[in-house]
């Protein structure tokens, strides 16, 4: 049984930081590609951070110069650190690993809040 479980999330003052993890049970993260996402009340889910299984990165725009996505295989968990951070970066942050040509398989999320 796949699960994954995000932690991390929490309150913070524009500008600090925040260390988002997901914790993967059932499979191995260095053999799926996996990515955060983030949905805000009212808008669309969007893309945040991805890693390939070969190690490969993209952000979007958004999230360039102030996230940074890593991995660690030996821990099976994948960690969004977020700097800098601006009340629009307040979502909730899921978690997804799919491998490749197969399912999406997705976290519940942990809530970020980005408040003065």
């Amino acid at each position: 049984q796949v699960q994954l479980v995000e932690s991390g999330g929490g309150s913070v003052q524009p500008g600090g930081s925040l260390r988002l993890s997901c914790a993967a049970s059932g499979i191995s993260f260095s053999m799926f590609h996996t990515a955060w996402y983030r949905q805000a009340p009212g808008k669309q889910r969007e893309l945040v951070a991805s890693i390939t299984s070969g190690g490969s990165i993209y952000y979007p725009d958004s999230a360039k110069g102030r996230f940074t996505i890593s991995r660690d295989n030996v821990k099976n968990t994948v960690y969004l650190q977020m700097n800098n951070l601006k009340s629009e970066d307040t979502a909730i942050y899921l978690c997804k690993a799919r491998p490749a040509g197969g399912m999406d398989y997705w976290g519940k999320g942990t809530l970020v809040t980005v408040s003065s």
